[in-house]
């Protein structure tokens, strides 16, 4: 039962609702054809934990955001909408929040063998003390067949591949299951925010994820401009609109080689990571950083910034060498051969599990936050959502390769309104208020929640990264798959471990 509301500075409320009505309360939204997007938990003061819950009745419709105190055990609303499972066992691990009715109850982000003093993230846990570790084992299926074969792989893999151990059980070729031991490197992204300076976050934010720079430093941003009922200026909004398609661009090019190099075609390999290089080029030329990184600020930018005349002509030259370049691909059968029914992903396991950005359009939602929950400037200037509907590999790159293309008309829209003015507004957050942020990275969605403590300082910062929703999603795609096609598939859906770890 909803017992209460506030207005907050986000313009959303936050309903107090009793824990015990979780479970009703998200079947509603479920049934409703609502989708919920994140959960986490935080201390407003020390000894008092508050979880909060965030999604959106339908898909163009505000978030709304619940919160409620538990007494105890909290029912568990992962069998409902199974997205937030993940959520729950994040909090279990670093809050020590107890979920009743778990369906996956093993640790997620602490290894078994960690044996944390008291939940990490309490505030009274001391600052300078490692965490104890044993080695042990848990959470992997039981699987008695003498045919079954176990693979640990990882968490050291070959190249610069980011630290993940891939359990693998299979029957010669056949992969009866994957189960990925992610967090190896888990930095306390979120705990880092806390009591920094505004501009200071804003550069933390920017290391959250190296490839996604721009957009978790722009969820950041907009959150802190919610809290603070700030307007930013109108340039600003159109360059950050502009750099956003930038980082798009980069990451999708990178994408393409990288998905090239699983097929064996070094030369599209090469071709697609040179043209990424072209394009970060473009991104130092413009802003002094190649990952667009220390621009953007809470109110707006910290410089202006000068675009034309010549960045429009830049891109028309790199738009018709990605176009032969595409083309090529697109004509490449033993590329295609590889991709086409490789890694199905039906479109009720990705809207259950939680996928995001390309992820989810390629299994046939057309969702994107830049249109559904227009920010920056995207309400001003129109563009296709690609969409496809064949849920495979082939399809996750198709709907890249037509957002190099939307990105680029975006990006020369923008350079046609684009006017002279003020680039930065005063932005001070009031002591105890809050902000939801939200951005569509190049993988996804991605969600800032900043709280400010009493002090006016930031007391607590949650991410939702998309490849967190991401990576949850793709063991689905593997199991009963096989061994040659798992490289291609994992490549097809652009992971990140850094997002996921934070």
């Amino acid at each position: 039962m909803i017992i209460a509301s506030e207005a907050l500075s986000t313009r959303l409320e936050a309903a107090v609702i009793d824990a015990q009505d979780l479970p009703s309360a998200v079947e509603r939204v479920v049934k409703g054809g609502g989708r919920m997007q994140m959960a986490y938990a935080w201390y407003p003061a020390p000894g008092s934990i508050e979880l909060r819950y965030v999604g959106s009745e339908g898909q163009r419709e505000e978030f709304f955001v619940w919160r409620c105190r538990p007494r105890t055990t909290v029912p568990s609303v992962a069998a409902i909408s199974p997205l937030l499972g993940w959520y729950e066992r994040e909090m279990a691990d670093l809050f020590g929040v107890e979920f009743t009715g778990q369906p996956e109850p093993d640790r997620l982000v602490l290894h078994p063998g960690s044996h944390p003093p008291i939940p990490p993230f309490d505030p009274a846990y001391p600052a300078d003390t490692i965490l104890p570790f044993e080695a042990a084992e848990g959470g992997l299926p039981k699987i008695d067949s003498p045919d079954v074969q176990r693979l640990p792989f990882g968490p050291v893999r070959a190249d610069v591949v980011e630290s993940v151990e891939l359990i693998f059980f299979y029957v010669g070729e056949h992969i009866l299951h994957l189960h990925p031991q992610l967090f190896f490197k888990h930095r306390g992204m979120e705990k880092r925010f806390e009591g920094r300076s505004l501009s200071h976050a804003a550069i933390l934010a920017e290391r959250v994820s190296g490839v996604g720079s721009f957009a978790h430093a722009l969820a950041f941003c907009q959150a802190v401009e919610r809290a603070a009922a700030c307007v930013v200026p109108p340039r600003a909004k159109m360059l950050r609109t502009l750099m956003a398609e930038l980082e798009r661009l980069y990451n999708h090019l990178h994408y393409l080689g990288h998905l090239a190099n699983t097929t064996t075609l070094k030369v599209g390999e090469a071709e697609g990571k040179l043209l990424e290089e072209r394009a970060k080029q473009l991104s130092g030329r413009l802003t002094g950083s190649r990952f667009l990184r220390g621009i953007l600020t809470p109110g707006g930018l910290r410089r202006d910034l000068n675009p034309k005349p010549w960045l429009s002509e830049e891109l028309e030259k790199l738009r018709a060498e990605i176009v032969t370049y595409v083309t090529m691909l697109e004509n490449t059968n033993s590329h295609l051969d590889r991709l086409m029914t490789t890694g199905i992903l039906p479109p009720q396991i990705a809207f259950d599990q939680g996928a995001t950005g390309p992820i989810q359009r390629a299994s046939g939602f057309d969702r994107d936050l830049r249109r559904d929950h227009p920010y920056a400037a995207y309400d001003h200037i129109p563009f296709e959502i690609p969409v496809r509907t064949s849920e495979d590999a082939h399809a996750r790159a198709q709907v890249r390769m037509a957002e190099i293309d939307a990105s680029i008309g975006i990006i020369q829209r923008v350079l046609l309104l684009l006017a002279d003015g003020p680039v930065f507004a005063d932005c001070q957050p009031v002591a105890g208020s809050e902000g939801l942020g939200w951005a569509e990275s190049p993988r996804g969605s991605c969600f800032y929640a900043v709280h400010f403590g009493t002090d006016g300082k930031i007391a607590r910062v949650k991410i939702k990264s998309p490849s967190f929703s991401n990576w949850r999603v793709f063991p689905f795609t593997v199991h009963d798959s096989n061994m040659m096609d798992y490289a291609i598939n994992e490549a097809s859906f652009g992971l990140t471990v850094a997002g996921c770890d934070r």
